[in-house]
């Protein structure tokens, strides 16, 4: 499939996996915000089960957005990571 100015459509799928359920829901609903505004030509898609958080990002702007895409989603993961354990202690 094409996408922007003939570019092929590239995709990623991280799966991150945590102690239970409720830490991969908190995750999902601490970085959800930053990709309902992701620019257009990118999709992320999420859903967790058994602990898992999986995220898939699609992007028809090229290999160097998805990747800037990526290193932004895991940066925000990350954060959220280390909020959550702060609140838990």
């Amino acid at each position: 499939m094409s996408g922007d100015r003939g570019r092929p459509e590239v995709t990623a799928t991280i799966k991150i996996r945590y102690r239970d359920g409720e830490t991969a829901r908190a995750v999902w609903a601490a970085v959800s915000p930053d990709n309902f505004q992701a620019p257009r030509g990118i999709t992320v898609e999420a859903e967790t089960a058994d602990g898992e958080l999986r995220l898939s990002i699609t992007c028809s702007k090229g290999i160097g957005s998805l990747v800037a895409t990526v290193d932004d989603l895991l940066s925000c993961v990350q954060a959220a990571e280390r909020a959550i354990s702060g609140v838990r202690g």
